[in-house]
């Protein structure tokens, strides 16, 4: 699992460029990925969200222009990031470890992590804390990076480990901060392994959809 300061301090220093750089390593493919998980999302009518390592908060301006009767609070632990949230329009925001939520026992309806919770330090501690602060009944939804399946795989782990962090160096000039990526993403739990995960740690009726030639999956779980 990836160590927690570098992480932090990673991010920190690409925040300024960090929407910019994800449209351009996705090929703008985050769009369709953040659209679907607010598209399921709205169908629950929430009134009260959170948005876990929301960082410069794409997902958390998505949910809120498209469910506007709905509270949503990003939470990041790197304070740099989330500045960016602040100032492109996120209402409510804190500083705050994915892994000791400073909020009450079953105060969400829905608690949502797009790519975060690959960069955590403990993913069953934070799949407990998320699981904690929802309201029986509520949903989880993840959406983070896997593994496709060959022969896509080829392609894409030489883009992952050769291309992806020399093009993210020259659009923020640290390309140090994304040489990892690569592993971390292998190393990921993801398809049924991130079912397992999830039931191993209280959650049940948990769902895996790839998408993108599985480069991206998205999960949805509820707090039994």
């Amino acid at each position: 699992m990836p160590d927690p300061i570098y992480v932090r301090n990673a991010f920190a220093r690409i925040a300024d460029r960090y929407v910019l750089t994800n449209h351009v390593l996705s090929g703008g493919m985050d769009f369709w990925w953040r659209h679907v998980i607010t598209k399921r999302i709205k169908q629950l009518r929430p009134r009260k969200l959170m948005d876990v390592a929301s960082g410069t908060g794409d997902l958390a301006l998505k949910i809120q222009d498209e469910i506007p009767d709905c509270e949503v609070m990003a939470t990041d632990f790197c304070a740099e990031m989330l500045a960016h949230a602040s100032s492109r329009g996120v209402r409510k925001t804190l500083v705050a470890d994915a892994l000791d939520l400073p909020f009450a026992t079953d105060e969400f309806d829905v608690v949502s992590v797009a790519f975060g919770l690959r960069n955590m330090g403990d993913y069953p501690l934070a799949l407990r804390e998320m699981y904690r602060v929802l309201k029986p009944g509520g949903r989880l939804f993840i959406l983070d990076f896997s593994q496709p399946a060959p022969p896509f795989q080829t392609i894409y782990r030489l883009y992952l480990h050769h291309v992806l962090p020399k093009l993210a160096g020259l659009l923020t000039g640290q390309m140090d901060a994304y040489e990892y990526l690569g592993d971390s993403i292998e190393q990921f739990p993801s398809g049924k392994d991130m079912i397992a995960l999830l039931a191993a740690n209280g959650y049940g009726n948990a769902s895996a959809t790839p998408m993108t030639f599985g480069v991206v999956t998205a999960y949805e779980a509820v707090k039994m």
